[in-house]
């Protein structure tokens, strides 16, 4: 282990939320958020209207769609998914578990998406985890669904529909409309 490892920052929650700029902080550690392009918000725009279409048909389950939120895990954990599918009231902050999280994938938060948040969302019981890479090398989305605690890849593709079931919600997202 070197220097640097044994040295690490912590910070809580509440110090974060004194700092300047945007940051997550998963357990202790900060790591700041980089501007999003104009994709990655086209992408984030089309994902919000074809989950608002599927939530106007799950109303009894009071089930929302949310951009770009904190989601306070825990007093050293916040983190600032692209998307949540909330259901409940949540109040003036997300501290319960999304139903679902939307990570829109950019080559700087390759490894953060995919590994990092991906352990936290499973750990936290996030029921879906969705990457979704916009770029033209990589065009595709990678739905992960918890089963048995741990994730499972259930979709992966990008030119076809996939259907979340939510609180006994059938929620549909034609994914060729959202890249």
């Amino acid at each position: 282990m070197g220097l640097a490892d044994r040295y690490l920052p912590y910070y809580t929650v509440e110090e974060r939320n004194k700092w300047q700029g945007d940051w997550e902080l998963i357990e202790g550690v900060p790591y700041a958020l980089a501007s999003s392009s104009v994709e990655h918000q086209r992408v984030i725009k089309n994902l919000i209207v074809e989950l608002d279409k599927g939530i106007k048909n799950c109303e009894t389950q009071n089930c929302e769609v949310i951009p770009d939120i904190d989601y306070y895990v825990s007093e050293d954990t916040v983190v600032r998914p692209d998307v949540v599918v909330i259901c409940g009231n949540p109040g003036e902050k997300v501290t319960t578990t999304p139903k679902i999280i939307f990570e829109v994938v950019s080559p700087s938060s390759v490894k953060m998406d995919e590994h990092l948040k991906y352990e936290l969302y499973e750990r936290e019981g996030v029921e879906y985890y969705c990457l979704v890479y916009p770029t033209e090398d990589r065009k595709h989305v990678k739905i992960f669904q918890l089963e048995n605690g741990r994730y499972k890849k259930v979709f992966g593709t990008v030119n076809e529909i996939f259907e979340f079931t939510v609180n006994d919600c059938k929620l549909t997202v034609n994914f060729s409309r959202v890249l």
